[in-house]
């Protein structure tokens, strides 16, 4: 058995890997979050808000629903759902 002294370079068997591990745990340099907005979503964006008729018509539908008064046509209703599902295929 061959004995050397504590400035045995070869103390630690592990030590490069412990070294490793320890660079691992460092942060990394972090970036920030960058978000872009390209033209055609900020128009997607502006067309998703109501015009002032479009509202004031929301709002007569409400006060009609809220009084009770409001009356639905099936007809048209029913009508509208087929135009719309067979224009999807």
């Amino acid at each position: 058995m061959k004995i050397n002294g504590p400035n045995h370079s070869n103390f630690n068997p592990y030590q490069k890997q412990l070294n490793k591990q320890e660079e691992v745990k460092q942060p990394v340099k972090q970036q920030q979050d960058k978000v872009e907005i390209s033209s055609a979503g900020k128009a997607l964006q502006d067309s998703g808000k109501t015009n002032e008729t479009r509202q004031n018509y929301i709002n007569e539908i409400k006060i009609q629903v809220e009084n009770g008064n409001y009356k639905v046509d099936h007809q048209r209703t029913a009508g509208n759902m087929v135009d719309f599902f067979s224009d999807k295929k």
